[in-house]
């Protein structure tokens, strides 16, 4: 799966609310308390594990910080967008 166009890129995450796109990586932060936030990256965990694509994941105090690149095409591909997709229905299942 080839990286995708920075044009490409753009055009999706105009669908995606809350991501940015900033070097080879799309990103999201989401705020949570501790507790909630460890939740929400073991169930992210799983979805990765699931779709086999795994993103950088940073837990502090009151965030969760997530990237999401495919390392072996040097950029951003589809299956950034769709485990962003799952990662957002995920956060708005536990809101």
């Amino acid at each position: 799966m080839a990286a995708l166009s920075n044009e490409a890129i753009q055009q999706g995450l105009e669908k995606m609310q809350g991501w940015s796109y900033q070097g080879k990586y799309f990103k999201r932060n989401l705020r949570s308390n501790l507790l909630a936030g460890i939740e929400f990256v073991n169930m992210i965990a799983r979805a990765a594990e699931n779709a086999g694509h795994h993103p950088d994941i940073t837990i502090n105090y009151n965030m969760v910080g997530i990237g999401l690149s495919t390392h072996s095409e040097g950029g951003v591909t589809e299956k950034d967008f769709d485990l962003a997709g799952k990662i957002d229905q995920i956060h708005a299942a536990l809101c």
